[in-house]
Parts: C-alpha cells; sequence; structure tokens
C-alpha cells in the first residue's frame, strides 16, 4: 500500500537542492515489509502518475553513502560514511580513490557512471581526499554539478575488490575559493539541534567578546532556529546558518566548517552553545583612568577579551591552536530554565576542570583535517598552547535542569561519542556520572555536580548587560 502525506518542511541545501522533511509512516513490518522507499511529487502529480513502482524500488542506505565534496585547491575533499575507518586516526590512503561522473552513484557503484578516477592523499574518519582530475584543476568552474564518490580496495592480497560507495556528493558552490585578504580575526562555528533558544545569549556575549563571523551548523533543528539566525543577522551580528541534515557527523561538519571559514577568518573557535569563555582578571580588572589592556574605546573592561587573546598568537610561528579548559556547571538548585539566561542562572560547578575547547588557525590543519570534535590534528611543525586557567577559562554549563538536560539527553550530534540510551562507555566524560540510560530524573538532580559556588561571570555580565531601566538583559525578552 502507498501512503501520500504532505511534507513537513523544505530547507534550502545548496544552488540547486533543497532538504524535504516527511512523516515517518509505521507499517506493521511483518506484513507488509516495513517503509521500503519515499517519493516526492509536487502537488497534483500524484493523481496523474502510477505509484505502484515505488513498491519494487529499494531505499538508499545512509549508512554508507558519500554526501558532501569540496574543492580545495588542486584537490577535492569528499565526506562519507560507512568506511569504518578507526576514530581520530589518520588511515592509509593507498587503498583509496576518487571517481567523477555525470550520473548517479548506484547502490554500491551498481550502474555507476564515472569518467575519471583520482588517487587519494589524505584518508580520516569519515572524510577523503584525492587529487583533482587535470580537467578540473584547469576549469574549476566547469566542475559545478558533477557527482564524486569513493572507492576502496578490501579483501586479501590474492583476491582484493575495490568497492564503490553509493553518493549523493556533487561538486557545488560551497567549495573553497580564493581567501579574502582582508580576514576577520576571530570566527566560532558550531553545530546545533533544537538549541535555537539558547543562540542569542550565547551570541551576543561573544560578540561582546570579540567574535566577528558566526557558522551555525543545524543538524535537523525544528525549532525556529532559521528565523532567530536571520533576526540575529538583521542586527549585524553576522550569522549564517548551513543546513547540515547528515545525522552524527559533528566531526565532518567541523572539518567542513574549517575549511569553509579559511577563506575569511583567522582563527575560528569550535565550542558549544552552552560554553561561555570567562577572563576572570580582565572582567574584574579596575579600569584605571578609563582603560585596561582589554578594555575598549567604550572604558568597560573585559570587552574583546577573547578577540585580544587570540591576535596575541596571530603573528606566531609555532602556535596554531589555542586551548583553554573547562569548568563543568550543574543545575545550581533550579528546577527551571533560568529567565535571565544560563550565565546569570547556573552559579555552582565541580571543582576540577574538564577536557578543553579550542580555537585553531584554519590555514594550519593538517589536510587530513582530523578532529576530536573540538580540536584538530595540525600541520607538522605547528603546537597547540593551553591558556592559563586562572587568566581565562570556558563556563561550560553543562548539567542544566533536568528538562533542558533531557532535550541533550535524547540525541547527540558527535560522531564517535556513544548516545546516551546506548548501554556503552558509562564513565566517559560524555555522559552524567550515575546517569543510566534512561530518560528519568535521578534524584536530587538540582543538587548534583556542586562543588564550588562561582559567581564570577554571574556578576561580570549583570554589570555590563543589564538594562538600566528594565533590569532586563539583552537576550532575555526572546528567550523561550
Amino acid at each position: 500500500q502507498v501512503h501520500v502525506q504532505p511534507v513537513q518542511s523544505i530547507d534550502y541545501y545548496d544552488e540547486s537542492r533543497s532538504v524535504a522533511r516527511c512523516p515517518f509512516h509505521e507499517t506493521n513490518s511483518s506484513t507488509s515489509g516495513g517503509v521500503k522507499v519515499v517519493d516526492l511529487r509536487r502537488f497534483g502529480e500524484v493523481g496523474r502518475r502510477n505509484l505502484s513502482g515505488l513498491k519494487k524500488q529499494t531505499p538508499q542506505s545512509w549508512d554508507r553513502v558519500a554526501y558532501e565534496a569540496m574543492l580545495d585547491g588542486d584537490t577535492v575533499v569528499v565526506f562519507v560514511k560507512g568506511l569504518n575507518l578507526r576514530p581520530h586516526k589518520i588511515s592509509d590512503p593507498t587503498n583509496f580513490r576518487c571517481h567523477f561522473g555525470l550520473r548517479s552513484f548506484h547502490k554500491d557503484g551498481v550502474g555507476a557512471s564515472f569518467l575519471l578516477s583520482t588517487r587519494a592523499v589524505s584518508v580520516a574518519q569519515e572524510i577523503v581526499r584525492c587529487v583533482l582530475p587535470q580537467s578540473i584543476i584547469n576549469k574549476p568552474d566547469k566542475a559545478r554539478g558533477v557527482r564524486v564518490t569513493v572507492s576502496n580496495l578490501s579483501g586479501n592480497l590474492r583476491r582484493q575488490v575495490r568497492t564503490l560507495l553509493p553518493s549523493v556528493a556533487r561538486i557545488g558552490s560551497g567549495s573553497v575559493h580564493k581567501e579574502s585578504s582582508e580576514k576577520h580575526e576571530l570566527c566560532v562555528c558550531t553545530m546545533v539541534w533544537n538549541q535555537a533558544s539558547a543562540l542569542r545569549e550565547w551570541i551576543m556575549y561573544h560578540s561582546w567578546l570579540g567574535v566577528e563571523r558566526w557558522f551555525i551548523y543545524d543538524n535537523n533543528s525544528d525549532d525556529d532556529i532559521e528565523n532567530v539566525v536571520n533576526d540575529l543577522d538583521s542586527k549585524g551580528f553576522n550569522v549564517s546558518r548551513k543546513v547540515w541534515p547528515w545525522i552524527k557527523t559533528q566531526e565532518a561538519g567541523f572539518s567542513h566548517c574549517a575549511l569553509k571559514a579559511r577563506e575569511d577568518c583567522k582563527w575560528v573557535g569550535f565550542f558549544d552553545v552552552d560554553e561561555f569563555f570567562y577572563f576572570p582578571n580582565e572582567f574584574h580588572r579596575p579600569n584605571e583612568l578609563g582603560e585596561s589592556s582589554s578594555t575598549s574605546s567604550s572604558g568597560v573592561p573585559g570587552e574583546k577579551s577573547l578577540r585580544s587573546m587570540v591576535a596575541n598568537f596571530s603573528s606566531s610561528t609555532t602556535i596554531a591552536e589555542i586551548r583553554t579548559a573547562c569548568h563543568s556547571f550543574g543545575p545550581s538548585g533550579l528546577t527551571s530554565h533560568p529567565k535571565q539566561g544560563v550565565t546569570i542562572g547556573y552559579t555552582c560547578r565541580l571543582q576540577s576542570p574538564e577536557r578543553h575547547k579550542s580555537i585553531v588557525r584554519p590555514d594550519l590543519l593538517d589536510a587530513s583535517l582530523l578532529n576530536v570534535v573540538h580540536h584538530f590534528q595540525l600541520k607538522e611543525g605547528f603546537e597547540s598552547y593551553n591558556m592559563p586557567e586562572h587568566s581565562v577559562i570556558v563556563n561550560h554549563y553543562k548539567y542544566q535542569v533536568w528538562e533542558s538536560f533531557k532535550a541533550k539527553f535524547f540525541r547527540r550530534v558527535a560522531t564517535y561519542v556513544v548516545d546516551w540510551q546506548q548501554d556503552q562507555n558509562k564513565g566517559s566524560k560524555d555522559r552524567a556520572p550515575g546517569l543510566g540510560t534512561e530518560a528519568i530524573e535521578p534524584d536530587n538532580w538540582r543538587l548534583r555536580f556542586c562543588e564550588v559556588k562561582d559567581t564570577g561571570l554571574k556578576d561580570y555580565v549583570l554589570s555590563v548587560f543589564t538594562d538600566p531601566v528594565t533590569g532586563s538583559m539583552p537576550w532575555e525578552k526572546h528567550l523561550l
């Protein structure tokens, strides 16, 4: 039986393609074989076209597919799923190739029509980089729309088999172009799923610290994020939204963003919307004669602190990554989302820092673009620098009130981080200590993760951002 239902939403993906989201129709697999394939028709076409052929088709598997491609100089960077490479390790590119064609690459390469093949020069996790055919190097503009996929050799030495992955990837306008002569000092990239309500506080606050450009990778949100991003951009915050529909591909998305941002940015920060940079010394430095080391022309201590921090390393011949440790905050006794924002509402944290978040020079990353969500493999000869904790720390509002945390519990966007519901790696720092695999509020959740009372960032935000007339924050009226 064929079921016809209206599309839930449509998103612009690139200059020639869109993403349509359809309701999932549950069937009794024992009698009907389950959902087999989805066909998209314009309104009015259904009654005039035969839909019986849908029953004979098989759906595309999104577990094994090349889904995105970008030109980068004389190479192409292909984003793929299903290679089953070792996480966080650079692989041997010898057995991999890229294939370029004008027609679709079907399941496992059956019926594929490709014109040219080239060798891979680097392979890591979900990314394969290959040299370009000379014809595309000579006329890169002619490459737009060309389909790309990858293949690899498997089997033993006596009988090796080359397997071609199915692909929906093709070269488009998202490819890397010539870098701008005048770059922003500091940009930020993040990936979100249903976190529109957190964007205003996060972007307004860090823009005050000097972030000049924002890349928001939207991983299938349905919470009005497009309107939030457009509103912020219209107010001069320089925010763009990239539709990134591929499930559990955060590392690949960050690699994509690193390439994209390299055109316009000297430094790019990779951190989440519940993470806020805090400068304890700069924020509370006495304002001598109306100025301090990080005081802008407005005379407010701390303004542009983050931009100033990275600018100090821009002329370095060895430093390509700046790392900042994180303090994890708990619910701080709250039972509902803080009205004035997370920086004001959450004031109790764990004592010891956890992990770190990074800001990198995108032009100094390894060709593999290997990253572990928040830090990258650097080019040979370059290194990272750990910022002293007394000068800067990231306030990570990781364990919020239960309703907010439960939404985070539902799905993770990182490729190699186990989802909360899976009974694996329960001791990982990606999980909440003591929380199992069920989204059931633990006893005394509101009082957990509270070892140190820390109101430093709250005090600063209240002193700088409070409206003197209404007493509200600039982002408060927009909180959902």
